[in-house]
């Protein structure tokens, strides 16, 4: 249980347990009005006495999140690989597949060894269940071994099954066909061993027929170079390394790893993947590989920049991003990954990349504070990009037509090929998050309000209380920013309380409580204004009265202007009535023609 800091917070504190099947309830923190006020009307406020402060920090939410073979995400796979099983455990789900497929051998008399490859060894080694099931055949195609299985069935009577053919495809990393059929209603994917071989300017490379171990050796890594031979029922390593790898934590190649990564340069950021997902070490002499220029410009050069980005969202998209990003980081490959375009403008910080992987750092750790279920998982994804690239939210290239357009924008849409829209929205996150920021004194203490002009030109402030100042300044911004708001205020504590180099453990503790503390009490104060989804806030006028009020026979400008008056009269007024609205319109009409 965690403890609460004693100076005058008042906390309901959560309990977690890394074993626990669904995300933890939320912290909520409720500050006195007097402390936050204190507490965020000066940049250099630091936590005073923090020796004698009763406060045990919260541990960060691990074990919460499920990948797709299952595993929860956060949990320290570290401590799971000095304890490898010695031998696999079969659900009884596998082993009725397994018998089945046991069946079609004995039946057709067929001299095959079916092996179960890579991943669900690795896994079910590790003590984790894993449901996706590839079967390497030494002596048939997967297609051939199908037809088999429903020979089988028709003969049993049962009904036979549909088989998919994927055929190569080496830009998706399909380098043979592959067939795949349901058995018990688990999809299974067969496929022949093979061996390969590289061209020196491609990675994708000549397929044919090998050997189990010339299989093994071809593979990424050796830790999913290990087989499970269904025929014997016994776990194959036939690189010798696999199994002693995964006891140690360790991420290494089965063949040297610079010729590996020159054949494929994909594998040094598989290897990073795994190595952030698995938390294992990477082996000495693959980092000084995966660090060497010619693998650097192979990785630039023969891989296609959609498969990058796919390699990086998987990253993102896994349980540690964080340590992921800080790796290529370490390996200089941070640029090579998310590389610039030209005419890029002298706006880049300082040490850029280390900037960028203590923003995403500093975010997640307050993630980790409030509670990661505050965002889902594709919010996660999209915090965590927007985090790595706040440093460069003010950096600019001119693009072919002069028009200038945020690095940002560039890295995503060109550098790893995602989504347009991902690249918008991690824009307007940045610009939300500025806004945020200058939102803060605002919504803690009715401070620093912001004038507008209104339909007359004339600057002037809403005649309200404060708290309806608060619910119009806020709500503008929500209803800009939609559902992604809270990733918005997130990264906005990061802009209030910058990144330093804290020089002891305390002062950086210190840091990631205010900004968890400035998260969490700005997000009370917009559920308290009653905030929440304000976005889908009916307006109460439509286009047709503001005309007629107006007498405008067409739209234009000066309607829009006053679309604009109204929703913040809305904002002001959240129980106002359309016919107040139509009144307040009117007379604001009726002032603004005296005044022309």
């Amino acid at each position: 249980m965690g403890r609460g800091l004693s100076f005058g917070l008042s906390f309901r504190v959560r309990t977690w347990s890394s074993s626990c099947p669904s995300l933890p309830s939320r912290t909520n923190i409720i500050p006195s009005f007097h402390f936050l006020k204190n507490t965020f009307a000066s940049e250099s406020y630091y936590y005073s006495s923090l020796s004698n402060l009763k406060y045990s920090r919260r541990r960060r939410t691990k074990g919460l999140i499920c990948d797709r073979q299952g595993s929860r995400r956060g949990m320290s796979t570290m401590a799971c690989a000095s304890s490898v099983k010695e031998s696999i455990e079969l659900t009884e789900l596998e082993k009725k597949i397994f018998d089945r497929l046991k069946g079609v051998l004995r039946q057709f008399n067929l001299q095959t060894q079916l092996r179960v490859a890579g991943g669900w060894v690795r896994d079910k080694l590790l003590g984790k269940d894993c449901y996706d099931i590839d079967i390497a055949l030494d002596n048939m195609l997967g297609r051939e071994f199908c037809e088999k299985v429903n020979e089988y069935l028709s003969n049993a009577g049962e009904k036979t099954q549909g088989v998919g053919v994927i055929q190569c495809n080496p830009d998706q990393s399909k380098h043979l066909e592959t067939a795949r059929m349901r058995i018990f209603d688990v999809w299974i994917d067969f496929v022949n061993l093979r061996s390969e071989t590289y061209a020196e300017d491609s990675r994708i490379p000549s397929m044919e027929f090998g050997t189990a171990e010339q299989d093994a050796y071809r593979r990424d890594l050796t830790i999913n170079s290990l087989f499970y031979n269904i025929n014997t029922g016994s776990v194959e390593d036939l690189t010798g390394r696999g199994i002693s790898d995964l006891k140690a934590g360790i991420i290494a190649t089965p063949l040297p790893p610079k010729a590996t990564f020159l054949d494929d340069p994909l594998r040094v950021l598989r290897a990073v993947r795994f190595g952030a997902r698995f938390e294992f070490k990477l082996d000495n002499e693959l980092k000084k590989a995966a660090a060497d220029e010619e693998v650097k410009n192979a990785l630039a050069s023969k891989i296609s920049r959609e498969r990058i980005g796919h390699e990086i969202d998987l990253m993102l998209c896994g349980n540690h991003p964080v340590k992921a990003i800080s790796q290529l980081k370490d390996l200089q490959l941070f640029w090579t990954v998310f590389s610039l375009p030209q005419n890029v403008d002298n706006q880049l910080p300082e040490d850029c990349e280390r900037l960028c992987v203590k923003c995403m750092d500093a975010i997640w750790e307050v993630l980790g504070e409030v509670g990661f279920e505050i965002l889902n998982e594709d919010h996660r994804r999209l915090c965590s990009y927007s985090a790595l690239f706040l440093p460069l939210r003010k950096a600019s290239y001119a693009d072919r037509k002069g028009k200038l357009v945020p690095v940002a924008n560039a890295i995503i849409r060109d550098s790893l090929k995602l989504k347009a829209d991902d690249a918008e929205k991690v824009m307007s996150l940045h610009n939300a998050a500025e806004e945020f920021s200058l939102l803060v004194d605002l919504l803690i203490s009715g401070e620093g309000m912001i004038s507008h002009k209104n339909c007359s030109d004339e600057k002037e402030d809403w005649d309200v209380s404060i708290k309806s100042k608060q619910r119009i300044q806020a709500g503008l911004l929500l209803i800009k920013i939609k559902a992604l708001w809270r990733m918005a205020l997130l990264l906005s504590t990061v802009i209030r309380y910058p990144i330093t180099e804290c020089s002891e453990v305390l002062e950086c503790k210190a840091l990631v409580e205010k900004r968890a503390l400035l998260y969490t009490s700005i997000e009370k104060s917009l559920l308290q204004l009653e905030l929440e989804n304000v976005w889908e806030m009916k307006r109460l006028l439509d286009g047709k009265v503001i005309m007629s009020v107006l007498g405008l026979k067409v739209g234009g400008p000066l309607v829009k202007q006053w679309q604009e008056e109204i929703l913040k009269w809305q904002l002001a007024n959240p129980s106002g009535t359309a016919e107040e609205c139509l009144d307040w319109l009117q007379q604001a009409n009726a002032k603004r023609m005296k005044i022309h």
